[in-house]
């Protein structure tokens, strides 16, 4: 993933500005921006629209030449697998067809970490992994969104981890920022799904016992879950399912 060097208040902020609009379309594809302007615009230096400016270039979404100015690039540059760039994605566009995609490329992984972990995980990730699925059942009977979705997080991470697979282990941002967005835009219930949290514990057995085939079944089951979920909570009133 790549590291954002995020320096101060007037940095963060103008990065997610710009960032925002682009992923929402306010600035189109092709279209020239300059230092001056947006200095003008935002209100700061242009040394520090520079650094938001070299952030945008590093995650694709823009490309800046001497003379021509700021360009804006299409989609299919961006960093997609980028927290930040799933994050304002989630916040500012197509939220339903986001998380679809990226149910699919989880679909793509997570099973496949899962059946590596029931082979390479430690006594401890195993102890860390059933201590958040008990938290994620206080927590979801309690409705604490928040309690819950960092212990789902903890059990994601650390599934993540005890594959050994560098890859995998990579991609815990992208599983991160999706947990996050299903919380913060409201997609999830207030009392979250008992048979989601089932499953999780369904890993965790399985993972602890050497279980890999199970450890992959019930790591599918858990995506599809969500999956179904987001696509029920966007389908139109008296249409079906996608």
């Amino acid at each position: 993933m790549v590291s954002h060097p995020i320096v101060g208040a007037l940095h963060g902020g103008l990065l997610s500005a710009l960032g925002t609009a682009i992923v929402s379309g306010e600035y189109q594809a092709g279209q020239v921006i300059t230092l001056d302007g947006l200095s003008a615009q935002h209100g700061v230096s242009r040394s520090v629209v520079r650094e938001a400016v070299r952030v945008l270039e590093s995650m694709g979404m823009a490309e800046s030449r001497r003379r021509v100015g700021i360009t804006i690039q299409p989609a299919s540059k961006w960093n997609v697998f980028d927290p930040i760039v799933i994050r304002w994605r989630l916040e500012s566009g197509d939220k339903a067809a986001q998380l679809l995609s990226l149910s699919e490329l989880r679909r793509g992984f997570e099973p496949a970490a899962a059946a590596l972990a029931a082979r390479r995980a430690d006594p401890h990730q195993c102890r860390i992994m059933a201590a958040a699925v008990s938290d994620m059942v206080v927590h979801g009977r309690s409705g604490d969104l928040d309690a819950y979705l960092l212990a789902d997080k903890i059990f994601h991470q650390t599934m993540l981890e005890a594959s050994g697979n560098e890859m995998f282990r990579a991609l815990n941002g992208v599983v991160a920022e999706v947990l996050t967005g299903r919380t913060h835009h409201g997609m999830m219930p207030d009392i979250p799904n008992p048979a989601a949290i089932a499953l999780h514990d369904e890993v965790a057995r399985a993972i602890r016992l050497r279980d890999e085939a199970a450890a992959e079944r019930a790591m599918r089951a858990i995506i599809d879950e969500a999956a179904s979920a987001v696509t029920e909570e966007f389908s139109p009133p008296g249409q079906p399912e996608a």
